[in-house]
This record gives structure tokens, sequence and C-alpha cells, in this order.
């Protein structure tokens, strides 16, 4: 496999027990190197399975993960990762958790990127990890993974306990990082709008499955948001992913397949109409890479 991809899923599937719970299921894309990659889904999606996976915390039940050019469990020392529970060790200061961030990985620690990611939320670095607030924690997680200066930083719901301006600021650095160092991200994230302004390439996960991958650009344009007269016929020929009646008019998102005829409408669609379609439509035909290419 090239080691161009930093990411890379062939029919990856996760079960957890012994029954059918498959918390993702026959998953494929391919994520280049240099990307900040969104990844999207409702709650219990597949989401922090598929990074669980990618971080190698847990071994596929089928198919396969490849983490730049290799392993999981190889690449490990070139990934960072910030989980949602952002573990650390309570017992420890601030400033004894990025000495033994600077420890754990001799050769390429960044201190002082590290050190800025917690000077931002103003942290005494003599306070224990015990005695931060959430918002806190979540800095001291970041700076841990950032100051390792990673090839592919996996970041889990990374700002869930952050207020917005701490959001702007840390997606500033992050963003920083990608631009200077190349460093790939990969994403989970509630919040659309802050992912539209920082990603290029997007993983909607639902129900366990990729319903769309690929760069943002081509799969906005890869659909259309049209409207007419209720009435009006004409979009058989095209995959119709969302429809609905207002009134007299009709509006809908689609995937054309060629010319609209004139009675219609077209638009371009925001990320968030696109995503927000695909979420309210789980049975809506997916558009994995390979399609939208």
């Amino acid at each position: 496999m090239s080691s161009d991809a930093a990411l890379r899923a062939d029919a990856l599937g996760k079960r957890f027990g012994r029954r059918e719970n498959w918390a993702l299921r026959d998953c494929s894309f391919r994520l280049p190197t240099g990307r900040v990659c969104a990844v999207v889904g409702p709650n219990g999606a597949g989401k922090s399975t598929l990074l669980a996976l990618a971080a190698g915390l847990t071994a596929p039940t089928e198919g396969s993960v490849t983490v730049l050019g290799t392993t999981p469990a190889a690449a490990r020392p070139r990934v960072g990762f910030v989980a949602q529970d952002k573990p650390l060790y309570p017992q420890l200061t601030v400033a004894e958790t990025l000495r033994m961030g600077a420890d754990l990985n001799p050769e390429h620690w960044d201190a002082a990127v590290a050190e800025e990611v917690v000077a931002g939320g103003d942290l005494n670095p003599k306070a224990r990890i015990r005695s931060l607030s959430g918002g806190q924690r979540t800095r001291v997680a970041l700076a841990l993974a950032v100051g390792k200066r990673p090839e592919l930083l996996l970041l889990d719901e990374p700002m869930a306990d952050l207020d917005p301006l701490a959001r702007h600021e840390l997606m500033g650095t992050l963003m920083a990082q990608a631009a200077q160092y190349g460093t790939t991200i990969v994403m989970s994230s509630h919040v659309v709008a802050e992912l539209e302004d920082s990603c290029d390439h997007l993983l909607l996960v639902g129900g366990g499955r990729i319903r769309l991958a690929g760069e943002i650009d081509e799969l906005l344009a890869a659909h259309l948001r049209v409207a007419g007269a209720a009435d009006a016929t004409g979009l058989g020929a095209h995959t119709v992913v969302e429809s609905k009646v207002t009134g007299r008019q009709l509006t809908a998102l689609i995937r054309p397949a060629g010319p609209l005829s004139g009675e219609w409408r077209a638009f371009a669609p925001s990320l968030d109409e696109l995503i927000l379609a695909h979420l309210r439509n789980p049975g809506a035909p997916a558009l994995p890479e390979r399609s939208a290419a």
C-alpha cells in the first residue's frame, strides 16, 4: 500500500461482543497525507471506534486499517491521539505532564508549541491534573499530542469542553501545525461550521458505514440543491438524497446524472446542507471516495 496515504481502510469492521453488535462494517476509504479531515456523524455512528482503530487501541474484527503506510502499532511513534475522555495522570502537575511528554518523545518533542497550548489557558504549571476543569485538561491533552510533532494527529471531539474563543485559538494552532509540518489531522466534531472553515476532506459516518468520503470541494460539486414547483417532474434520472414540499414548492438535494430540465432552479449546497441531508436520510445512496473521484 502506498505511503502517500495517511490513513486507509479496506472493508474495515469492528464488532463488540459475540452478537451482531457492529460498531463499523465494510468501511473503505483512503485519506491522503497533509489533509485536515472532518469525521462527522451522529452519536453511536462509529466515529470514536474508527479513531481508536487508527490509533491501534483496538483491533479490527474484519478488514484492515493502514496508518502512514504500515500497521497502527508500528506507526504509533508518529501518531498523536486525543481521546474524548482526555486520559491523563491525575496526580501529576501540568509541568510534570509536559516533562513526561518530552521524556517519551525525545527525538521530536516540540516544547515551544506544547507550552504555547498550555499557556493559552493561563494554567498554573504547578497545578495537578485532578484540579483542572474539563477545558483545562483538554488543553494539556492537546499540548501532549501536538508537542509530539506527529505526522498524523487523531482528535476525537477535541474541542467539546472549550468555549468558542478557546476553540478558535486552538484550531488556529492546529492549522499552523498542518501548514508548517504537513501534519495530517483527523478530527471528529459536531460543530459543522467550525469544520467548514478548517477542513478540506470529509468522512461522514452513519450506521457504522461510510456515507460520504473525499475532498470537500469535490463532494460539494457532486451535489446540487434544486427548487421547483411542487408538481414539477424530471428528477427521476438523478440520485435524490432528500426532498421536501413546502406549500407549492419542492426542494431537494440531488446528485445530478446529467442536465436538469428548465423547471428547476439549481444552487450550490453548503457543507452544512450536504451533511444534514445525508444524516437525515440514512437510506440515501452513499458516495464513497471511489465514486466521488
